[in-house]
């Protein structure tokens, strides 16, 4: 009896985050639609959840930029794909596609890329470098703004389909969140007796704005900002903010929460989220996961989140890097009647992306080609 046809994602590592999360998701549905599901990569925390969903994952060292490492992953995918009579490679980050490309050529295999950011360009060599995440025969956009990306510097390509990053509705339900969850985080930041939360959820990363946060503190006296983001490898980074927090002030009332494994919970503990960052966001994936709770939600008015906050309706927008006017638009909504807040935050998950609506979307991507 044959097998059923494979489908290999390749990306550098599944420790956390979008990219890694959304290699989950897809395994699933690869799963559930009568595919399998084969992941290579160079491990992480994430393996034993992607194992749980029936696919199977490879260890490749697979982070590696090296020439020499790309070429000699290119022969373990070649072998794996021959040996698993994988139908499709489909590669999310740039040095692990360029061997899943070579790898695809060798094999047959049909070659696919999801196109995750704006890479830069600081370097002679780079835009070629970046365009291995264009040569695959389709092209997945994580947004409109991405695709746009894309043709402005690649120009126009027929292969492109955009299909939004889609959040888990199972997961980030505001009914199926226990109280004891909520109130197990809050406890966790030690909050002043009547302060109120801005949650802002992301790496530990310079371009993701914690600095316009902190900046925005002094102007709202009863607001605790809660950092929720990995810090490992980023401490002289966390050192600056905490610098920072103490010239302005406001150290008192920031929390540096680390990697939060129950973000419904944290999102829902929160009076509002806060998506900050100073560049373009590819999509703005926790944008989408606190519209998704009903929750507050204030974005940067650049990138991705664009494409989902309308600012009064299903969310509000500031300009990037603006903390005058960051805390103008916080403490507008934490003054909004209750009622108002449920409307907005009804509003947003009514229209959110949905992570059924990813999962088909990428699967008929596959079906075009098998």
């Amino acid at each position: 009896m044959s097998r059923p046809p494979a489908i290999l994602q390749v990306l550098p590592a599944l420790e956390s985050g979008g990219v890694e999360r959304g290699t989950l998701e897809i395994a699933e549905a690869i799963q559930a639609a009568g595919f399998r599901a084969i992941v290579a990569s160079a491990g992480g925390r994430l393996v034993p959840e992607l194992e749980a969903l029936g696919a199977r994952h490879v260890t490749l060292p697979l982070v590696t930029k090296s020439p020499a490492g790309i070429w000699r992953n290119a022969a373990r995918l070649t072998e794996l794909a021959r040996e698993e009579g994988v139908r499709i490679i489909h590669a999310r980050s740039r040095a692990p596609a360029w061997s899943a490309l070579l790898a695809a050529r060798r094999s047959g295999a049909h070659f696919v890329t999801t196109y995750h950011g704006t890479y830069g360009e600081g370097w002679p060599g780079k835009r070629l470098y970046n365009s291995v995440m264009v040569r695959g025969e389709r092209v997945i956009a994580i947004s409109h703004h991405i695709a746009d990306h894309i043709r402005r510097i690649y120009g126009p390509r027929e292969a492109i389909r955009v299909i939004h990053r889609g959040v888990d509705l199972r997961r980030f339900d505001p009914a199926a969140v226990a109280p004891a969850r909520i109130e197990a985080q809050r406890q966790s930041w030690s909050l002043p007796a009547g302060s109120q939360v801005a949650l802002l959820p992301a790496r530990m990363t310079r371009w993701k704005g914690h600095e316009v946060l902190i900046r925005a503190l002094p102007r709202l006296p009863q607001v605790v900002a809660v950092l929720a983001g990995d810090t490992a490898g980023r401490e002289r980074y966390v050192g600056e903010l905490r610098a920072l927090a103490e010239a302005e002030g406001v150290a008192g009332r920031l929390r540096f929460a680390g990697h939060v494994t129950d973000m419904p919970a944290a999102m829902l503990g929160a009076d509002l989220v806060i998506h900050a960052s100073i560049e373009p966001e590819a999509f703005g994936r926790t944008v989408t996961e606190a519209q998704a709770l009903a929750r507050p939600v204030i974005a940067a008015d650049l990138g991705g989140p664009r494409e989902t906050v309308e600012d009064g309706i299903t969310g509000w927008l500031t300009p990037p890097g603006d903390a005058p006017a960051l805390a103008g638009t916080i403490a507008k909504v934490l003054e909004l009647p209750a009622a108002d807040l449920a409307a907005i935050g009804e509003a947003a998950r009514r229209g959110v992306p949905t992570l059924e609506a990813m999962q088909q979307a990428t699967l008929a991507v596959y079906r075009e080609l098998l």
